[in-house]
């Protein structure tokens, strides 16, 4: 088997592995607001939610330095 293709679907057969794994339904609930969905989705939301924070923080410190360093 050719190695790009291996290096494709490795990735693809990990994450079917993780989405059959976590098909459970559970309930996240923040302030008044509420969310039932399998536990792949709130993970994958939550991996979502944090590399959106990670760049947003990395942006701000970045302009920041840039702006000390002129």
């Amino acid at each position: 088997m050719n190695w790009k293709i291996t290096l494709i679907l490795l990735p693809v057969l990990v994450v079917m592995i993780f989405i059959f794994q976590n098909h459970e339904i559970t309930k996240v609930n923040f302030l008044f607001w509420s969310l039932e969905s399998s536990k792949a989705i709130v993970l994958f939301l939550t991996l979502l939610v944090g590399i959106f924070m990670g760049g947003i923080i990395s942006f701000v410190v970045r302009k920041e330095y840039t702006k000390t360093s002129e």
